[in-house]
């Protein structure tokens, strides 16, 4: 496989993923408590992330154990502090689905998840 086509799937894996444990695997407890900081709920939504990444490290080769583990913590604690900063402006705000606002935090949170698995695989996939 190209690089670019390796990097590629890795990007897709990672979308599939996040569509799964966002939304598929999402409970109630998870969607209350993503905003009080060190709930329970907010803390293992991360942690289902970061153990649903683990995997394109194994699929797709780049560095090693160390790297990886570094990128996953890393993963944890952005995803946590994106979901947790969103909720706390909805919140703030007041915002619910039928306010525009809302909306757009909500896109720019699924933005901000985006480009952290484009940042993790820039630094794991070899550059060429």
């Amino acid at each position: 496989m190209s690089p670019v086509h390796a990097a590629l799937a890795a990007i897709t894996y990672l979308l599939v993923k996040h569509a799964i444990a966002d939304f598929i695997l999402q409970t109630d407890q998870i969607f209350r408590q993503k905003g009080s900081y060190g709930a329970p709920g907010g803390l293992w939504h991360a942690l289902i992330h970061i153990l649903l990444t683990a995997p394109v490290f194994l699929l797709f080769p780049g560095g090693g154990p160390g790297l990886a583990a570094v990128l996953l913590g890393g993963e944890f604690v952005l995803h946590y502090h994106i979901d947790w900063t969103k909720e706390q402006i909805v919140r703030r705000e007041g915002w619910t689905p039928k306010d525009k606002y809302f909306w757009w935090a909500l896109g720019i949170d699924q933005l901000l998840h985006g480009l952290t698995y484009v940042a993790i695989l820039w630094i794991w996939l070899p550059a060429a």
